[in-house]
């Protein structure tokens, strides 16, 4: 492959990047922190079976006129990339998305309406050049509504909405959508909330994720117990649903 990795700096991202350097893929790194990704590129680097440059450009969700640049460049230093997983996004807790309604705009704006943008200009590169593969990190909490994530599984759920549309819409050209719904993982972005007996680690995920684009998967929970979670969560009737606090 020769993936670009948006989000490849930390968390699940890094764990995807490095998993597909060490098997000798190529990798084009996205990120908005400039330092932070000179770091992870040398990583790369020496992760990397052979011996070839790691390239990186800048890009931030909050400057969608910002991404065909870094797509460019990514072409560039790739000779036309095949493969994009994005994991960038943001995440705060329900109480502080209710309490902050400039944070729940940022939050909705650059997991949905971005993110979407983003994919958008993937889509039509990849479809141009015979197809490829894009694996986007949506949630489980965007599979039902529920209290401890109403707004956040609200711009995920409209994110899972429109990959299984592209999904429906471009498989026949050429294009493999995936849609990663990760369950609890321990990462920066978690740290402070509790952990449920079946969280998951960045490496366990990383692993899902690049065997789910090796074989063209549409949709993977990870890790996998979210699956069974999920269904029956789906299954609950309302009323059952007001009461419970999942």
């Amino acid at each position: 492959m020769k993936a670009i990795v948006f989000g490849g700096t930390s968390g699940m991202g890094r764990a995807v990047a490095r998993r597909l350097a060490e098997r000798g893929d190529a990798v084009f790194l996205l990120a908005n922190d400039e330092a932070e990704l000179q770091r992870s590129a040398a990583d790369l680097k020496a992760r990397q079976t052979a011996a070839v440059e790691v390239g990186y450009a800048l890009c931030d969700l909050a400057k969608p006129e910002g991404f065909a640049a870094a797509l460019d460049a990514a072409d560039a230093a790739l000779g036309d990339f095949d493969t994009v997983v994005v994991t960038a996004a943001v995440f705060a807790s329900q109480e502080a998305l209710e309490s902050d309604i400039e944070l729940c705009q940022k939050l909705v704006t650059f997991d949905y309406a971005h993110t979407l943008i983003f994919c958008e200009h993937v889509r039509k590169r990849l479809l141009a050049r015979g197809g490829g593969r894009l694996a986007v990190f949506s949630s489980v909490a965007g599979d039902r509504g529920r209290k401890p994530v109403a707004i956040y599984g609200s711009a995920k759920a409209g994110l899972s909405v429109y990959l299984e549309a592209l999904d429906h819409k471009y498989h026949a050209a050429g294009l493999s959508v995936v849609c990663v719904k990760p369950g609890f993982v321990k990462t920066a972005m978690t740290a402070g909330l509790k952990p449920p007996p079946f969280a998951g680690e960045p490496d366990q995920v990383a692993r899902d994720v690049v065997r789910a684009l090796d074989k063209r998967q549409p949709v993977v929970y990870t890790p996998g117990m979210w699956r069974l979670v999920m269904f029956v969560i789906k299954l609950l009737p309302r009323f059952v649903m007001r009461k419970i606090n999942f």
